[in-house]
């Protein structure tokens, strides 16, 4: 016991140092304004990388569509070079693991970067059949979705080191964590991906959740969790909803609901199927790299701080920082952007020219008139086709006459999480434990839980 103790005083005095307290302090102050706290800018709440991301958007807006689908086509033709490296085990493959790991890929994945590139030209070159290029489907994905996904990945992949590699992680994560795990079942830290998304995007939720997952900080199952119930909707793309669907005078009743809804879902899904399943083992490679208990004799702020300058501490340099964004934007631009082109574009074509979602809709169509949803028949299909899109509830909500039932399209949206133009690609392509018949699990349950609350409170604030 002893030699533990004099070892735990050894590694704190090699680590907590002015010049360690220095790089967490400063490093967690920058995350904190670019990835946590809310600013206004042009009329709406976003954060410091959201701010950065829109004015890249707008800067090279008139390039982005095609300086992708050039991406998009060469991440096709690296793919299969690496693939028949790999099946001849060439020699320069393996000098290049990071290559290697990127585009030596299974040729499932393969084939859907190939179709991400081939919708792409199809697009920008206005070739082929209408409904794929058509401003409904593909032409939704690249000029939409691939320009706010390129902007945004390429800021919050550069910066994301300083979020994850500075304790800040640790410090928010010990803070909280007898908060976070007798509610949702998570470590502190989980707090943090739920903060990145509400003031940012889903989507970097996802990303800072698979690189916590990877890294040992989040076993399967918390991994899992995290991921499809804590990415949520930002604010920003809530005011977007919501104006779109022609309610932007209710928008603090409708957050209140999405936040009620949605605290509802991520305390009741971690206890049920498929996720409760998942196994609490860490990611194999690196083992558990967490600890958030606190130890007799410190406080938890001590504690907090003391692992926030050691996690500072293992930084070596901005060379690292560097190498580690450009890897990180590298990977979304060539390994899932082609994939979001690809499922994207197929996913909107469903949505647009089939009657699938129409025909699954069709058991909730009582459901809603039991509930005395006005216009259920035309609500049902726009509480489906979430899965394809997140936006899709709004565009075909919005014909719709009543305002509550326009609410509870809208709110439903937000709520539901599990879309796979984004997210559930993002997510398949992860080391994260998740199926597409998890996905879809977990879609319907969260609009099970999250339907009747929703209703409810829309009943209450147009009675």
């Amino acid at each position: 016991m002893e030699s533990n103790k004099e070892a735990d005083r050894h590694s704190l005095e090699t680590t907590w140092t002015k010049r360690n307290m220095s790089k967490a302090l400063i490093a967690s102050i920058v995350s904190l304004f670019l990835f946590l706290l809310p600013v206004p800018y042009q009329g709406q709440w976003t954060i410091g990388i959201g701010i950065a991301a829109e004015s890249l958007q707008l800067v090279f807006q008139d390039g982005l569509a095609g300086f992708m689908t050039l991406l998009l086509v060469l991440s096709g033709v690296m793919t299969l070079t690496a693939i028949a490296a790999e099946k001849q085990n060439a020699a320069w493959l393996q000098r290049f693991p990071f290559i290697r790991e990127l585009f030596a890929v299974s040729w499932v994945w393969a084939g859907f970067r190939l179709l991400g590139a081939v919708f792409a030209v199809m697009v920008l070159f206005q070739i082929g059949p209408e409904m794929i290029w058509s401003d409904l489907t593909g032409g939704t994905v690249l000029y939409d979705l691939v320009p706010v996904l390129t902007t945004w990945f390429l800021v919050a992949g550069f910066l994301m080191p300083l979020l994850l590699q500075f304790g800040l992680m640790e410090f928010i994560g010990t803070l909280v964590r007898s908060l976070m795990r007798p509610l949702f079942k998570l470590p502190g830290r989980s707090s943090i991906d739920a903060m990145a998304s509400w003031m940012g995007s889903g989507t970097v939720g996802v990303l800072i959740t698979t690189q916590q997952y990877e890294g040992g900080f989040y076993t399967k199952r918390e991994a899992s969790v995290i991921a499809t119930n804590f990415s949520v909707a930002s604010i920003a793309f809530s005011l977007v909803v919501i104006q779109f669907i022609g309610l932007d005078h209710m928008f603090i009743q409708f957050y209140l609901t999405v936040v009620v809804a949605g605290l509802a879902a991520a305390i009741i899904c971690p206890r049920i199927p498929p996720l409760s399943r998942k196994s609490d083992v860490y990611y194999e490679p690196v083992g558990k790299q967490i600890s958030e208990d606190v130890p007799e004799g410190k406080t938890r702020l001590r504690w907090a701080a003391e692992k926030a300058v050691a996690k500072a501490s293992e930084v070596t340099g901005p060379k690292e920082l560097a190498v580690n964004g450009t890897k990180n934007v590298l990977d979304i631009w060539f390994g899932l952007i082609p994939l979001v082109m690809g499922l994207g574009t197929l996913a909107l074509l469903t949505a647009e020219f089939t009657p699938i979602f129409t025909i699954l809709s069709y058991p909730l169509v009582p459901v809603l008139e039991w509930m005395a949803i006005p216009e259920a028949g035309a609500a049902a299909p726009a509480m489906i086709v979430g899965f394809a899109d997140m936006f899709l509830p709004a565009v075909i909500g919005s014909g719709i006459e009543s305002e509550l039932t326009r609410f509870v399209i809208a709110a439903l949206s937000m709520t539901q999480l599990v879309y796979m133009s984004e997210v559930g690609i993002l997510l398949l392509r992860s080391k994260i434990p998740l199926s597409l018949l998890d996905l879809i699990i977990v879609f319907i349950q969260r609009t099970i839980i999250t339907l009747p609350i929703i209703v409810a409170m829309a009943h209450l604030f147009f009675f």
